[in-house]
């Protein structure tokens, strides 16, 4: 039966990283508080993990014979139905047309995958979202984390940084990150020690073209009123690497088409920068369906209150309505979705009261 590897899964399934690479959670913690500014083989000289390093190949202490009768090799199988399945197959010496005998890893593949795991990165999820990893020398990857670090990021943000966004691992310095770090200091005023409270909000501005993105989706946040730009960085900087052809103007002209101005659209995600994040099929559309037909309001209601559409529409808007319609209470938006459970219990029970003493006077 012929064996198929993923892109993704081949480096990983077909060579495991042997133990002398697994980090337990205690090892994988100490390394994450080392020094942020202490380059990355330092580190690894002075970690108490028993690695191998890079140059050195993991020597086995059996004969070949009994090393080889010992291997179990993960590999992903595909039947003729082509179904996947995860078989563990051992590979005896016994019978030479069983065996399978795998490459070594090049140093630079070990040296590669030995660092990643160190940041809490997976190698197998990376090399899947950028396939350029595969040939990305080592150097090229310290040089990245260590300008980086330069940049005021320790290490233990590495992990959330690549694993987001693999493509930086492979960016140039000179030509991607350094125009980031020198656009939010020029551009948006960012200062020097808020450049990693910005990359750990939103990793993937080390990955978006200043000139491309960045600086287009800068302008039209400005001409939409968007004015201090530092804010705008440090709050909301996922609406800086948001397409303005695909994302943001769209969603502005949705807002528009219920039924207001452009003018009040814009004052709308003025207020409400978060609108911006919203998908108009699985968020605009469903909501404003149920305000219109279920609970009778419109458009003058969203433009009054924008974080209607920040609430869930199963979990919160939906079920306190008919909360509140059961009991026959009507309730302003605001009142009703901003509450605690608590606090809409007890809105409750009080217009009940209310209710019932007109009712009471009435009769």
């Amino acid at each position: 039966m012929p064996l198929h590897f993923t892109p993704a899964a081949c480096i990983l399934s077909v060579f495991p990283l042997p133990s002398v690479f697994k980090l337990s959670p205690d090892q994988s913690e100490k390394g994450r508080d080392e020094e942020p500014g202490m380059p990355l083989c330092s580190f690894y000289a002075s970690t108490s993990v028993p690695v191998v390093k890079p140059q050195q190949s993991v020597a086995s202490s059996k004969s070949p014979s009994t090393a080889a009768a010992s291997v179990a090799t993960t590999v992903p199988m595909r039947s003729a139905a082509a179904a996947t399945a995860t078989v563990t197959t051992a590979v005896p010496t016994a019978s030479p047309s069983l065996s399978l005998h795998l490459p070594e890893l090049p140093s630079q593949v070990k040296d590669k995958i030995l660092s990643l795991e160190l940041m809490g990165v997976d190698y197998g999820g990376a090399l899947e979202l950028n396939p350029a990893l595969r040939d990305a020398a080592p150097e090229s990857i310290h040089a990245v984390v260590s300008f980086l670090q330069s940049r005021g990021l320790q290490f233990k943000d590495l992990g959330r940084v690549f694993g987001m966004c693999p493509s930086v691992l492979t960016a140039s310095v000179r030509a991607d990150l350094r125009p980031v770090f020198a656009f939010l200091s020029e551009d948006l005023g960012v200062p020097e020690s808020a450049h990693r409270r910005v990359v750990i909000k939103c990793p993937r501005v080390l990955a978006c073209s200043v000139r491309d993105q960045l600086r287009p989706a800068l302008i039209y946040l400005r001409r939409l009123g968007f004015r201090d730009s530092r804010a705008l960085a440090l709050q909301d900087p996922i609406l800086l690497v948001s397409s303005v052809e695909r994302t943001l103007a769209p969603k502005l002209e949705f807002l528009a088409g219920l039924g207001m101005s452009r003018d009040d659209a814009v004052a709308m995600v003025l207020r409400c920068p978060a609108l911006f994040t919203f998908s108009i099929e699985r968020n605009y559309r469903p909501k404003f369906e149920y305000l219109v037909d279920a609970m009778g309001g419109g458009v003058e209601d969203v433009k009054a209150f924008p974080q209607y559409f920040a609430f869930s529409l199963e979990k919160r808007i939906a079920p306190r309505h008919r909360a509140a319609e059961d009991a026959g209470v009507a309730l302003p938006l605001p009142d009703m979705l901003k509450a605690t459970d608590e606090e809409f219990r007890e809105m409750l029970d009080k217009e009940r009261e209310l209710l019932q003493e007109q009712t009471a006077t009435t009769d």
